[in-house]
């Protein structure tokens, strides 16, 4: 399968900034590479590491691995009803709310990464089965309309958003 990569009439402005650079190459191939660097970055932290905040009242590194969990099946849920050609109106999260809820600090990081490799798989899977025609199909997401193409791509890009953040943010703090 070969995703072409999304024309900017295909979603709204508010996923433009997942979109703004889209990987080049087999999108799918790069998400698994993607799925390599989370499980790198965070298998090299230790439990304390994982508990970090870079400032009072932002998230925790567990956290962030929990909310990249979180987002991925959330993203992958809205592909696999796209990719159905289910137009039903899907709409948002509120992403502090999952966060609170998740408790995330309270588990651990071998079990949070697991959880994240886990998700990323059954997105790779899902991708995987759909047909040709489904990821030209176009729905309606948080009030936007867009293509299941799209969703894949804004996986990648949303996980490539937090990876930088963690990077400019986090990882400075714990050296």
């Amino acid at each position: 399968m070969g995703l072409r990569k999304p024309l900017s009439t295909e979603y709204g402005d508010a996923y433009a900034h997942y979109l703004a650079a889209p990987p080049e190459g087999d999108l799918l191939a790069v998400l698994q590479a993607q799925a390599g660097e989370v499980a790198a970055l965070f298998g090299a932290l230790t439990e304390a590491q994982g508990a970090y905040r870079y400032a009072p009242g932002k998230w925790s590194l567990k956290d962030l691995l929990q909310h990249l969990s979180d987002g991925e099946r959330i993203f992958a849920y809205r592909t696999l009803r796209l990719g159905r050609g289910d137009a039903t109106p899907l709409p948002g999260f509120e992403e502090d709310d999952y966060a609170a809820a998740a408790k995330a600090d309270a588990r651990s990081l071998a079990d949070l990464l697991a959880d994240f490799r886990a998700a990323r798989e059954a997105t790779l899977t899902l991708c995987r089965s759909l047909p040709e025609a489904a990821w030209d199909f176009k729905g309606t997401t948080s009030g936007k309309q867009i293509t299941t193409r799209c969703i894949p791509y804004i996986i990648h890009g949303h996980a490539a958003h937090h990876l930088a953040v963690i990077r400019e943010r986090y990882l400075p703090g714990l050296k």
